[in-house]
Order: structure tokens, then sequence, then C-alpha cells
């Protein structure tokens, strides 16, 4: 309990947990020091403070920098939360005077990069060219934790299952199936079957996607394997790139693909991958004006499309 009150009571500073988080970041305290414009006594001197706060040794000392105890990671992730929500104040309140800057940050699936996402930020900066968006892609799972902490405002791209995660909620903005694809002139274009797209090396989702279970069972269902000479890989540009050097082959949303010539549907549907397209965002968290406003346009934008 002591400790606890310890935190409480005024000794813990934000000063403490900016450079716990900075030392946890450039990896050794010297490093830190120096991107705080501190001398390296100060630095050492705070991170002792903090450690005698809290009774425990957050990080090892090494030949090449420090290493995060089981304790130091724990304090980490909370006082990156802290710093989130700080963050998130100052924004709000400037949002609040003014309604005119202030700083958005969207994390993305593969599903909204092409279409949505870009015509809504565009739309965005038209109107309030004073507020900043940040896009950072990755999978669900790997946005989740960013979104909880606070350091995402929301997630854009096809809505996984929310079940078993606690505290999330989610708004659906369309409708959008994927398609079997290639670049234009591939030999697979009169393909009309699974198996005889075997023939091809293929671009799979992660295995962590729901896209990629998706396709799974797919081809249970039709009790074939799946491709044996295959890349897994989530980023478009890359998938793009492959895609229009080589013969392989991807399943992609629909927008995706009617939006760029260079690429083709190939005639063998997947008529059990459709997915709603929309947002997660946190249960408990009011979203700042500037991300009600990218919400804002996001749906404004998804009732233009026609994904078909």
């Amino acid at each position: 309990m002591s400790r606890a009150l310890d935190l409480l009571s005024g000794r813990l500073k934000l000063r403490h947990l900016v450079l716990v988080t900075t030392i946890a970041e450039q990896g050794s305290v010297l490093r830190a020091a120096e991107h705080l414009h501190l001398a390296q006594p100060a630095a050492t001197r705070g991170l002792r403070e903090v450690e005698q706060i809290l009774g425990v040794e957050l990080f090892t000392r090494g030949p090449r920098g420090v290493t995060p105890t089981v304790f130091g990671e724990a304090f980490i992730d909370h006082a990156r939360a802290v710093q989130a929500e700080l963050r998130r104040a100052g924004e709000r309140i400037v949002g609040l005077a003014n309604g005119e800057v202030g700083t958005v940050t969207v994390g993305t699936l593969l599903t909204a990069t092409n279409v949505l996402l870009p015509r809504s930020i565009a739309a965005l900066k038209a109107e309030r060219p004073g507020i900043t968006v940040i896009v950072r892609e990755g999978t669900f799972d790997s946005l989740v934790p960013r979104l909880v902490d606070g350091d995402t405002d929301m997630i854009l791209g096809r809505l996984n299952p929310i079940e078993d995660r606690p505290g999330l909620r989610q708004i659906p903005l369309y409708n959008e199936p994927t398609l079997l694809v290639a670049r234009a002139g591939h030999p697979a274009a009169e393909a009309r079957t699974l198996t005889e797209l075997l023939a091809y090396p293929w671009i799979m989702p992660l295995e962590q996607t729901a896209l990629r279970h998706e396709l799974e069972e797919v081809f249970r269902e039709q009790d074939i394997p799946l491709p044996g000479d295959r890349v897994e890989c989530t980023s478009i540009l890359t998938i793009r790139s492959l895609l229009l050097g080589t013969d392989m082959i991807a399943a992609l949303p629909a927008l995706l693909v009617r939006t760029d010539p260079q690429l083709t549907e190939l005639p063998v549907p997947l008529p059990s991958i459709r997915r709603s397209v929309g947002v997660t965002l946190p249960d408990a968290r009011v979203l700042t004006p500037a991300g009600k406003t990218m919400l804002d346009h996001l749906r404004r934008q998804a009732a233009t499309l026609d994904p078909g």
C-alpha cells in the first residue's frame, strides 16, 4: 500500500515518466539524456529516484546499454499510457478552443488503405488544414493495444470480432467483397477454380489476420491445400508491386482492385468472404474534436462508395 500511495503523493513526477520511456526507447541512459537535453548525471539521478519510489529496478545495465526488467516493462506501459492521455487532454482543450487544429491518429488495415482513407483525409484537410492526420498501418491485433492505451484514436478496416475484447465498440461503414486478383494479362485470366490457381504463386495475408482465416476456410471447404508457393504480406505497396512484376495471385478488397487499371479480377469467386468495413473505437474514451471530424468524413465518403 505504501508504494501505491507514493505514486499519488507527488514524489513521482511527469518528468520521471518521460525519462523512463525515453531510456526504454533509446536503449541507454546516455542517449536518453542527450535526447532530453539533460546531463547524464541528472538522467541517472532521475532514474534512481523512480526506482527508489517503486522499490524495484526498472532496467538491467549492460555494456551496450540497458534492458527493461519485468517491472520496467510493466511501468513503461503505464507511463506511455499516462503520457498519451495527457497529450490527448492538451489536444482536446486546443480543439475545443477553436475547432481548427489538433491531431487524429488512424490505425489502418489493408481494406481501408487504398480508397476510403485517402478520400476522407483529402476532404478533411480541405476543410480543416490545421488538423494533422497520422496513419499507422498494421494488423488488427497489432493496432488494438495502441488504441487501448490512447496512442491511436481509431482503427479503420474490416471489422474483426470483438466479443473477447471488452472496452471496444464498432461503427460499420459499408460492406465489401474480397476478390482474387492478378496483373492485367495474367495467364490465369481463364481459370475457373481454385485448384487451377494453385499452379501460380500466391500472396497470402498474415496468419493473425481475419482474412487469412477466412481464406483457409475456403480452401478447407473445397478440400484443397493452401498454396505451397506463397509470400505472406499485408503491405499494399509490396503486394501491388509483386502482383505487377510477377505471376502472383492475391485476395484483395474489391474497391482496391476496381480502382487500379493494372490489376484484374480473376473469374474465381469468393462469395463467402464479404465483410463489413468500419471503425473500431475505445468504448470509454470520447473522441477529440479532430477525431470526431475524421469520423464524420469517413462516414460521408463511405456513403459515396460502391464496392459491388
